[in-house]
């Protein structure tokens, strides 16, 4: 119908601030302003998108083009949540731009391509056939990659971005050629449509191939173990770029699984590999964030530790919950690097305050033995409340692993250098934290029932890496809370500088890519 065209407006507001900003490659605050107001646009236009969804249910658009190739929109709950999203921390961050970047002699340059990143990433979010999804997709590394290199005489940046740009171009390959297994085996370009077949008639050879290129393009995207490096070493570019970058971008990965849930559902290896690949690379990036000196480096392999875990929630087909991850870590890590210079002082604070509480084994223990009983507490409420039926067991794993989360900010609280006061705030900041996330994750699933695919029963390979994943969490888990007590240990020294490191797989991908040398970089 033509009016599903409408959230397809929602980039030319910025395309048009982009058009505008190029001519003028020097400073130009009125341009900036011009972007920021294009931003802001852009959201307004996406929330009538929210009101079109509600007033006339979901539904996709014809393409505007020549057989088969152009634009369409495929309106429903997960690309009206991503473009209000993304056009959201689009305008905060183009906000924030237009001071960050006051008095940059390119500050023209640095606003179109971040007009153009955000525009990208608005027609990805709602395409309704591939070739858009694919174009889109490619049009997004394309303008990353001109904010990556904004301070091209910094070797690091170089470095960095060439890593980017070779997964970048594997994942846009694999990405293509597994649209084009889909087109082939679905007789459309249609997303709605592939879907929608998908889950009535199951795979076959071709499709099992296409949802397995389609996740090897979104783990590359996602900067998982391990092509994981370029994803920390990005910290040459300005503060917005990386903001735009971990709350936004490097989400895309997640987004093309749970765009074609149905499609993956009818690969379960493919599924289960991606699982395994996520839970690693998030134990290995939560280890690896303790031991980071530096803010903004901590925050990158958070956000490598982060898109792990959704991908771990792909893998067992919790697509809601990866959507809901999406949503909560783009807010979250677009506030955290905005506020980075902040959050130095904050910690300078904390230190010149005096020691800080450390627990030990026993205050460890009882943080765990609490936090599993806020967790039966929780769960049997909601079981009342909606039945207990109402959950499978891949969510129910899931929120284990998350009071191992809670249990680990609890440990603080019951320290026995802890004053009352902590105690009592950990306890009541742990139990609205898992509080808050159930109800989250109930809502999550429920605005999505009809649009995305129910988590299946879980066979015997799920259930096992469900008890490898439920275990390793809380084995990392226990290892960080008593972190603290070991650093005087030798044992815990050495282990501490290759965690800081990343046992150096980044420095030895790095050399096999063309070492370090200013030539290889350039």
């Amino acid at each position: 119908m033509s009016f599903y065209l409408l959230p397809l407006a929602t980039p030319l507001p910025l395309l048009v601030a982009a058009a505008v900003a190029f001519p003028g490659s020097g400073r130009c605050p009125k341009r900036a302003g011009m972007a920021e107001a294009a931003a802001l646009a852009s959201f307004l236009i996406a929330v009538s998108g929210l009101a079109l969804l509600v007033t006339c249910g979901p539904g996709t658009s014809g393409v505007v083009g020549v057989a088969g190739i152009g634009l369409s929109c495929l309106l429903d709950t997960v690309s009206v949540t991503m473009l209000l999203l993304v056009s959201f921390i689009g305008w905060l961050v183009l906000r924030y731009a237009r001071t960050y970047l006051d008095g940059e002699t390119r500050q023209g340059a640095f606003t179109g391509w971040l007009c153009l990143a955000l525009a990208a990433v608005l027609f990805l979010v709602q395409a309704g056939n591939l070739v858009q999804l694919a174009a889109a997709w490619i049009g997004m590394s394309v303008a990353l990659r001109r904010l990556l290199l904004f301070y091209p005489e910094r070797l690091a940046a170089r470095r960095a971005e060439r890593k980017k740009r070779l997964f970048s171009r594997i994942g846009a390959t694999a990405l293509i050629v597994g649209a084009g297994l889909m087109a082939w085996a679905y007789g459309t370009t249609d997303i709605l449509t592939i879907n929608s077949t998908a889950r009535t008639t199951g795979g076959s050879a071709s499709t099992a191939a296409a949802a397995g290129l389609l996740a090897f393009a979104a783990l590359l995207k996602s900067a998982q173990f391990p092509t994981h490096g370029w994803l920390t070493e990005v910290m040459e570019a300005p503060t917005p770029v990386s903001a735009l970058l971990h709350a936004g971008i490097v989400n895309a990965g997640g987004f093309l699984l749970v765009r074609f849930a149905d499609l993956m559902l009818t690969a379960p290896g493919v599924l289960a590999a991606v699982a395994m690949i996520g839970g690693f690379t998030a134990l290995f990036g939560a280890l690896v964030m303790l031991t980071q000196p530096a803010v903004k480096t901590s925050l990158a392999w958070s956000t490598v530790a982060q898109m792990g875990f959704m991908m771990l929630e792909c893998g067992l087909a919790l697509f809601p919950l990866a959507l809901l991850h999406i949503v909560v870590h783009s807010f979250y890590k677009a506030h955290a690097f905005l506020a980075s210079g902040g959050a130095v002082e904050q910690v300078a604070a904390i230190r010149r305050s005096g020691p800080v509480a450390v627990p030990d084994g026993a205050a460890v223990g009882r943080a765990f033995v609490l936090a599993l009983l806020i967790y039966a507490a929780i769960e049997a409420a909601f079981g009342l409340a909606f039945g207990f039926g109402h959950k499978s067991p891949q969510s129910l794993a899931l929120g284990a692993i998350l009071i191992f989360g809670v249990a680990y900010l609890l440990a603080q609280g019951p320290a026995d250098a802890a004053p009352r006061i902590l105690t009592r705030k950990t306890a009541s900041y742990a139990i609205a934290a898992a509080i808050g996330y159930f109800t989250l994750q109930t809502a999550a699933e429920w605005l999505t029932r009809g649009t995305l695919p129910a988590t299946p029963p879980p066979g015997r390979l799920e259930w096992t890496l469900m008890a490898l994943a439920s275990l390793s969490f809380g084995a990392v888990a226990i290892a960080q809370a008593l972190l603290p007590l070991w650093s005087g240990h030798p044992a815990a020294t050495g282990l501490r500088v290759h965690l800081a490191n990343g046992f150096y797989l980044n420095a030895v991908l790095e050399r096999k890519l063309g070492g370090w040398s200013a030539r290889a970089s350039s």
